[in-house]
């Protein structure tokens, strides 16, 4: 048998034909190193870099671990942002979709109280939060981890960043000590071990070198003026007409700015901030990852987590102040065997900036000049638009009932119907272009599983 499937762990049969069915067949390197330690019951230190398969990793261990039949808080998830926290939610769904009865929630600031109340009161196994919102639930006491075994720390490196090591040290308190713990960081920065210390014991470390190939990423240097990034960018976008884009900025109010110009130059760009409510981070999140918009806009701390297998493209739109960052942009791209192209737009008063990237990568960044290129190439308009249903999982909404509703009597076809994505209280489906009007004239004038729904098109 080969030790690098995952057939060959001691997992329940239930969850191998999951799995197998998911086409999770062999396993990535953090997965091959961490996982036979987790299902063994160590506590452990993992780095490895986002996309890297590292949810599978810690999502298998606590699913092993779990006792349907105990309706009490097993395992908790602590996450730096709500994308994030959202993502890990979703694929622990999917791993467990096999295993009976198993309920899981998600605690993140920016989301409303009441459903998370609901959700708590009626017994959960699985929590997935951020440390602010899951710390203000014990402290009202309404989450409860006297049951606790496995408590998982993912992305603890930028957890660190923000601030959140105390507020980690408080959800342990109440915590039992005895319980398998997970942190998984993408780097392992001064500080790591104050939050490290006390949380693990004897644990066991591994670390799995960045998955992002450097020759399969062609970074540019593209040198502008300070006033020139705007047109610049418009150009870049124009020339490459990539089929999916981040665009990185520094600030709030630069990102904000930059997809409003790009709008009006006719791109489909969206702008992931932290000023959005949960609602629209969701909207956001969905359209740019199912294909309705190519280009998302977004700071360091908002695209944290983004599950976006493949990316035609990044461009730093401003240079990062911190070298270790302006590398986890890049390595966004030229991922799953696919070439990527990485381009940083840089002003004279870049330069000390950049001289701190090329020493951090060790490498020379290559300038070059917009010259030559077709700026006044047309903008690419997605082949996807999304369709918003009022109703989720709450209502009983399944994806099925969905592509039935759009390929029956609406008599769309199959390979017109993208990714639908379903949380508590929404629904979104991606359709091709040309038939987005018919696909919402049915979802309006129809039912869904015998329900009028209200449908808009986002």
């Amino acid at each position: 048998m080969n030790h690098t499937e995952f057939s060959a762990l001691p997992l329940a049969p239930a969850l191998i034909a999951n799995l197998a069915s998911l086409e999770y067949i062999r396993m990535t390197p953090i997965q091959a190193q961490s996982l036979p330690l987790v299902l063994d019951g160590r506590d452990l230190i993992a780095q490895a870099s986002t996309g890297s398969g590292k949810t599978v990793a810690f999502g298998l261990g606590l699913l092993s671990r779990l006792d349907p039949t105990l309706l009490a808080v097993q395992a908790l998830v602590l996450c730096p942002t709500r994308e994030l926290a959202d993502q890990v939610a979703r694929e622990l769904r999917r791993l467990a979709r096999t295993l009976a009865n198993v309920r899981l929630v998600t605690l993140c600031g920016g989301s409303p109280n009441g459903p998370q109340l609901t959700a708590l009161a009626g017994g959960v196994h699985i929590v997935v939060g951020t440390p602010g919102r899951v710390l203000k639930h014990l402290d009202k006491g309404t989450l409860r981890l006297d049951a606790l075994t496995t408590l998982v720390l993912d992305e603890a490196d930028r957890m660190l960043d923000m601030g959140f090591a105390d507020d980690i040290h408080r959800v342990v308190a109440g915590a039992p000590r005895e319980r398998q713990t997970l942190l998984f960081s993408a780097t392992y920065p001064d500080g790591m071990d104050a939050i490290s210390q006390g949380l693990l014991r004897h644990p066991a470390r591994v670390a799995v070198q960045e998955s992002v190939h450097p020759e399969a990423i062609v970074q540019q240097c593209i040198e502008v003026a300070a006033d020139q990034r705007l047109s610049a960018l418009a150009a870049l976008l124009g020339h490459h007409a990539p089929a999916s884009c981040v665009v990185f900025c520094n600030t709030k109010r630069s990102c904000q700015a930059v997809a409003d110009h790009l709008n009006t130059l006719g791109f489909a760009a969206l702008s992931l901030n932290g000023d959005l409510e949960q609602r629209e981070r969701d909207q956001v999140l969905v359209r740019f990852a199912n294909g309705s918009a190519n280009v998302l806009v977004a700071t360091d701390v908002a695209a944290r987590g983004l599950d976006i297998k493949e990316l035609a493209m990044v461009v730093n739109y401003e240079v990062s102040q911190d070298p270790q960052a302006h590398v986890h942009r890049v390595g966004r791209t030229g991922r799953a065997g696919q070439q990527g192209l990485a381009l940083t737009l840089a002003s004279p008063a870049d330069g000390y900036r950049l001289s701190l990237i090329e020493e951090f990568q060790q490498a020379a960044l290559p300038r070059a000049r917009l010259d030559g290129l077709d700026a006044g190439a047309a903008p690419r308009q997605p082949k996807m638009v999304t369709l918003n249903i009022a109703g989720g999982r709450k209502t009983k909404i399944r994806a099925g009932d969905i592509l039935g509703a759009l390929t029956g009597e609406a008599g769309i076809a199959g390979h017109q119907v993208g990714k639908i994505d379903i949380t508590e209280l929404q629904s979104y489906v991606a359709v091709h272009r040309e038939v987005a009007r018919q696909a919402l004239k049915q979802l309006q004038q129809g039912k869904i599983k015998g329900r009028s729904v209200k449908a808009r098109l986002l």
